[in-house]
């Protein structure tokens, strides 16, 4: 153990912060955990977010060690770390002016610094808890989950008040021949009091309640679509309350604050279900409280019920995604660039014809339900190959989900465009809509 302990001393001394940083985690969860996408820029912009003096030097404070844990530990973290982090993410030095997704805990892009962090302080502290109980032969060893952890349960030391004392203390001098005087340390009885005093009666701890962040844009929609319908029928939107909600909602702001109370109402009605006959508004303002919403917003939803959740979230993200593209904001920013080819002339006058004849309402769900849900990620191409035909492949996506196959997709859409192109055949089918609206 004293070996052990040496060799990671210079590790093992922050492993006293890891309470500290758990706290930071947990309340950005609990801040952020039902926003689809965060505004801040650096960490010190978040800070400064703050309206009250005492959060801010809270904030401050506990971000100051996250950062100054991680700038002494990056390079293990590169090398050593259970995580594997981006070669980029670990090269350098963590200040305030660091992107603010440095310190969320996630489990992908630079919130995995955060996760990767935790992970390793972790390991830390189990390793040399498992090398101390091996020697001491101790058989009373316990757990303590992740969630628990307080300060009492992890290696804490100082090194000038604790560490240094305790060594000089078991230190004799020696005076030699000539006047030179020599040092011994009495390195068992080091060991034994250093096991007593900082290692022995740790408990191990489980990752069981590790802080982690998901995105509501980050929510496997389908598995959270099946677990309502297993508890609760789900029907198609009248075209009455289509024309509402299109009526009310001709704002961005409007149509992002609708489509964050649908995405909300759904994580709820996944775990707990309801009843498919009740009035929406009564259940965002009875059940889940959530009286501040804007009136027109909630005007917007007064035909719908909980049997439309779900035609409700496909109408509004579709309903967004048209609002940014007439305020000619990023779309589609996770959907990889092999979706986003731009259609030749050719395919564009076939797309053209196409949109001529058929009706947009229908095909602009559909597509842009099978762009969100399918081809974000690294892999989406592994299932849906971009040299696919685009007709071929929505036809299929919506046999797989049981909805209605439009007819006129499967008669009449151009065979040869490509899924490459599927992002601006989307873009190109908006702005006819909106044409038509505008006339």
């Amino acid at each position: 153990p004293r070996v052990r302990f040496l060799q990671k001393e210079a590790e093992l001394r922050l492993v006293k912060f890891l309470p500290e940083i758990l706290a930071l985690q947990r309340d950005l969860v609990k801040q952020f955990q039902n926003v689809s996408r965060v505004e801040y820029s650096s960490i010190r912009g978040f800070i400064h977010s703050h309206s009250s003096d005492g959060l801010r030097k809270l904030l401050h404070d506990r971000i100051t060690i996250f950062l100054s844990t991680w700038n002494a530990l990056r390079r293990s973290l590169e090398t050593n770390g259970e995580i594997k982090l981006p070669k980029d993410y670990c090269c350098s030095d963590l200040d305030l002016d660091a992107e603010f997704e440095v310190i969320l805990p996630r489990r992908q892009g630079l919130g995995l610094c955060g996760t990767a962090l935790v992970s390793y302080l972790i390991s830390l502290h189990n390793n040399m808890v498992y090398t101390v109980q091996k020697f001491s032969n101790e058989d009373n060893s316990y757990s303590v989950d992740i969630s628990e952890v307080a300060d009492l349960h992890v290696i804490s030391y100082e090194v000038e008040r604790d560490l240094n004392p305790l060594i000089l203390s078991n230190c004799q001098y020696q005076v030699q021949q000539g006047g030179e005087t020599s040092q011994e340390f009495d390195l068992e009885k080091i060991q034994r009091q250093i096991s007593s005093r900082f290692l022995q009666g740790k408990p191990r701890l489980t990752l069981k309640g590790i802080p982690t962040l998901v995105y509501r844009r980050d929510w496997n929609y389908e598995h959270l679509f099946m677990d309502i319908k297993n508890k609760m029928a789900q029907s198609s939107l009248p075209n009455s309350a289509i024309s509402a909600i299109s009526g009310q909602l001709q704002s961005y702001s409007d149509a992002c604050e609708a489509l964050s109370i649908i995405e909300i109402t759904l994580g709820f009605l996944s775990t707990a279900g309801g009843d498919p006959g009740m009035d929406l508004n009564v259940y965002i303002e009875e059940v889940l409280r959530m009286c501040d919403q804007t009136a027109q917003v909630l005007k917007a939803f007064s035909r719908c019920q909980l049997r439309h959740i779900i035609a409700l979230w496909q109408f509004l993200s579709a309903h967004k995604s048209e609002q940014r593209l007439r305020l000619n904001k990023e779309l589609f920013r996770e959907i990889d660039v092999q979706y986003k080819e731009e259609l030749s002339t050719q395919h564009q006058r076939l797309l053209g014809t196409f949109l001529n004849e058929a009706g947009l309402d229908a095909f602009l769900l559909e597509l842009h339900e099978m762009i969100v849900l399918k081809l974000k990620g690294p892999r989406a191409a592994n299932s849906f190959n971009p040299n696919w035909s685009l007709k071929d492949t929505l036809v299929s996506y919506m046999e797989t989900k049981d909805s209605d196959i439009l007819s006129e997709v499967e008669s009449q859409f151009p065979e040869e465009i490509l899924m490459s192109s599927c992002i601006s055949v989307w873009k190109i089918a908006a702005t006819r809509k909106w044409d038509r609206q505008s006339r």
